[in-house]
């Protein structure tokens, strides 16, 4: 298999690139899907994701890749492409950040991770378990790549869900405004000042999550 196959590696130079010689605006795109995951006792353990990524990316990333049937990819064949994929995400913290009342929270490493391919795109399904669990009156959990080389937007049916948590938990996603145009008119010089360093958080997705 060759190199340029391997998805995570591919990942990691574009994210390498951007972070040394940033655009204000993205290359790849990533429609996503979120399931936060609450245990009975009605803590939060965690949250599952399912990226799929745009077909352009997702043509590059499966060249030179064997398979038994051309043009289709089982989830074993894309398995080492998932374990790199994961690997090389750690870095930058899987673009998901948590916070419990306020408190950050960390996640551990992945784990049920896996890649499918249909209609020719890739998508990426890993769970991230928090290293402690809470239980919080209010969960902030934010979505994005802070340069903004990977635009994150999230589906527009069944987006978020939660699975097991208590009752009288409500749920608010705020999805950030289309501001792609005015961020491309912005040169490299203005982008990687201090105050556009951490541009990509204009472009966040906040899922609220508040229970009683």
């Amino acid at each position: 298999m060759g190199m340029r196959a391997l998805f995570g590696l591919l990942l990691a130079v574009a994210l390498s690139l951007a972070a040394g010689a940033a655009r204000a605006h993205p290359h790849v795109w990533i429609t996503a899907t979120s399931q936060l995951l609450y245990a009975e006792d009605g803590t939060i353990t965690g949250v599952r994701h399912a990226w799929t990524f745009d077909d352009m990316f997702s043509a590059y990333a499966v060249q030179g890749l064997e398979s038994k049937i051309k043009g289709t990819y089982t989830r074993e064949e894309l398995g080492p492409l998932a374990q790199t994929n994961v690997e090389s995400l750690k870095e930058y913290a899987y673009f998901t950040f948590a916070r419990a009342d306020g408190k950050k929270e960390r996640f551990q490493e992945p784990v049920d991770y896996f890649l499918d391919y249909k209609d020719t795109v890739l998508t990426l399904h890993f769970t991230l378990r928090l290293k402690n669990p809470v239980k919080p009156k209010q969960l902030v959990l934010e979505v994005f790549d802070r340069s903004f080389f990977i635009d994150f937007q999230m589906a527009k049916d069944n987006p978020v869900k939660l699975v097991g948590a208590p009752a009288g938990c409500q749920m608010k996603l705020e999805r950030p405004s289309d501001g792609t145009a005015s961020a491309q008119k912005l040169n490299e010089q203005t982008f990687m000042n201090g105050e556009n360093s951490n541009f990509g958080m204009m472009f966040a997705n906040k899922i609220t999550v508040d229970c009683p």
